[in-house]
């Protein structure tokens, strides 16, 4: 049995969770504009207190590597490490973008029927950019590279000529006019937004693998690679 605390700050909001193995405890959550810079702290010791459980009774701190909102990322990161430094803890990270893709997945089947998805959860970067990758709806194998793209007539063209793929997430409406000519694309109404809910169960997924991060040397998952080099799978 694993106890985990996990921690999102990846976009505009903040939500901290408590996971015993893949079943949630206690989750807290909050979509503002900059509300974890101020909140996140409150949000742990609230969830903390509703689980009824002591932080040493913790097994791991878990937090959502990125991509995602620069200030959101550092605040998120640099709070897990700290209680894992103090509370003597291993460090787990799950990419935002699979977090999402995460919740999505259960439902994919209503929207497509019988056929087997593509999901393309997007954050919201600048102009037409977003932040995106592709996972298969089934079982979350990530068949693309995380990266930052520019959203153009000729974006996914390729792959929606013969599969559905749906579209999510803060970046997906403003892309909803460019790639809508596509029979193939799907994009939800609902607002799919990250969340801690399914970075813990991700999470234990890591934590069974023994998949920890070094706590002195992580850094969020900040993209800026991606500015000068090819983007590699993450």
């Amino acid at each position: 049995m694993a106890i985990i605390l996990s921690i999102e700050t990846s976009t505009k909001g903040c939500s901290a969770a408590i996971h015993q193995d893949t079943q949630l405890v206690a989750l807290s959550e909050l979509f503002h504009e900059k509300s974890s810079s101020g909140m996140l702290t409150s949000l742990i010791q609230h969830v903390a207190k509703v689980s009824g459980l002591d932080f040493q009774a913790i097994d791991a701190v878990a937090v959502a590597k990125g991509p995602g909102s620069y200030t959101g990322l550092r605040i998120g990161v640099s709070t897990a490490k700290g209680l894992c430094f103090t509370l003597d803890k291993p460090l787990l990270a799950v990419n935002t973008l699979r977090g999402l893709a995460w919740q999505v997945h259960k439902i994919a089947q209503l929207v497509s029927g019988n056929e087997i998805p593509l999901l393309c959860p997007m954050l919201d970067a600048r102009r037409m950019e977003v932040y995106c990758a592709l996972y298969r709806a089934d079982t979350l194998e990530q068949v693309s590279s995380t990266e930052a793209r520019i959203i153009d007539e000729n974006a996914f063209e390729e792959i929606l000529e013969t599969q559905k793929i749906i579209f999510f997430g803060d970046g997906a409406a403003k892309c909803k006019d460019v790639l809508g000519k596509y029979s193939n694309a799907v994009f939800l109404e609902q607002t799919i937004n990250p969340s801690a809910r399914s970075i813990g169960v991700l999470a234990h997924e890591a934590y069974q693998q023994s998949q920890f991060e070094n706590v002195a040397d992580f850094e969020p998952y900040y993209l800026k690679e991606f500015m000068t080099t090819t983007p590699k799978k993450n």
